[in-house]
């Protein structure tokens, strides 16, 4: 008996990597992945696409009118809003804040997706083997994993890729180029994130004081969570465990003890954290930066409270120096 075909059915499988898809037209451009054909070229600088959609958005390069300019850095843009959002660089402001942890974000589409590392929303999932993500691109970026396809390749030394940005990334090996510079010190970077890890080690301006210690705080905010510091409230509670927390943010964490979560991934090696701060301390591990120096001795610690630790040893180690001369 022939098989009635349910609405929604995907009937287009690809061979390669079992990836369905509803139409044929829809499986043939999503070959151009493991083959790496380009159909679709510009007439002006014959750069090449796989979809004509890309060719399509591509073509305003060359062709759209750019009315809209910063006034500080003269870069232009063909839509006003691009021009809104690229001004927020300038200025630091970021109008988009989470109201779980109170981080902030230039634009609105970046505060969605990281919500969903509070929420553990994950609607991107692998039709092959039903592991879900936060992100599309992840997603697409692990469907190459299962088919093993590396469609961006070196030039030079023809190393495959599965993904652009890891092209990009090795391209600098070659040419020696770190595009990413830090405005207050110049030291560069290969990759963006290095160089957003690095500026953590400027101190930025804080100019909200307690009243009560001296601390200071760059923004408003931080100051009265600190406050609850020394009144020792603690009104977020866990409804597991019961345990108290000063802050929402710090519940929220807590929440991935029980839950298991670790929604902090590395882009680098994948592993994966649950908090931020694990995947910042961990990614100094890539960029080899180690920036908690003791006084002392100038020895460096990629972590914090490693450095407290050796301050504490050499205190002691001084100590019983001043004892032996006695």
């Amino acid at each position: 008996m022939q098989k009635c075909i349910q609405p929604g059915e995907k009937l287009h499988i690809c061979v390669v990597c079992n990836l369905s898809f509803k139409q044929n037209k829809e499986l043939m451009v999503h070959k151009r992945i493991h083959t790496g054909e380009k159909h679709y070229a510009c007439a002006i600088c014959n750069k090449t696409f796989k979809q004509t959609s890309k060719l399509q958005v591509h073509l305003r390069i060359h062709s759209a009118d750019k009315s809209h300019v910063c006034d500080i850095c003269n870069k232009s843009f063909t839509v006003k809003y691009n021009l809104i959002v690229h001004k927020r660089s300038h200025t630091g402001e970021k109008p988009y804040i989470c109201d779980m942890c109170n981080k902030s974000f230039s634009q609105k589409h970046n505060l969605v997706m990281h919500k969903r590392s509070h929420t553990g929303e994950k609607p991107f999932i692998c039709d092959i083997c039903n592991v879900s993500f936060a992100r599309k691109q992840l997603l697409l970026n692990h469907v190459y994993n299962h088919a093993e396809v590396k469609p961006h390749i070196c030039d030079i030394c023809n190393a495959s890729f599965a993904q652009k940005h890891l092209l990009v990334i090795h391209m600098c090996n070659h040419t020696g180029k770190k595009p990413y510079v830090c405005n207050l010190c110049n030291k560069s970077f290969a990759r963006k994130q290095h160089l957003v890890v690095h500026m953590d080690i400027h101190a930025r301006e804080k100019p909200h004081i307690c009243n009560m210690c001296n601390k200071s705080f760059t923004l408003n905010r931080y100051l009265l969570k600190h406050t609850l510091t020394h009144t020792g409230e603690k009104p977020h509670v866990c409804g597991i465990c019961a345990k108290p927390f000063r802050q929402k943010h710090h519940l929220a964490e807590h929440m991935r003890v029980h839950t298991g979560e670790k929604p902090h991934a590395c882009h680098i090696c994948t592993k994966s954290f649950v908090q931020l701060s694990g995947l910042h301390v961990h990614l100094l591990t890539h960029t080899g930066e180690k920036p908690h120096v003791c006084d002392a001795c100038n020895k460096s610690f990629t972590r914090k409270h490693d450095l407290i630790r050796h301050v504490q040893i050499c205190k002691a180690k001084a100590n019983f120096s001043n004892m032996e001369e006695v």
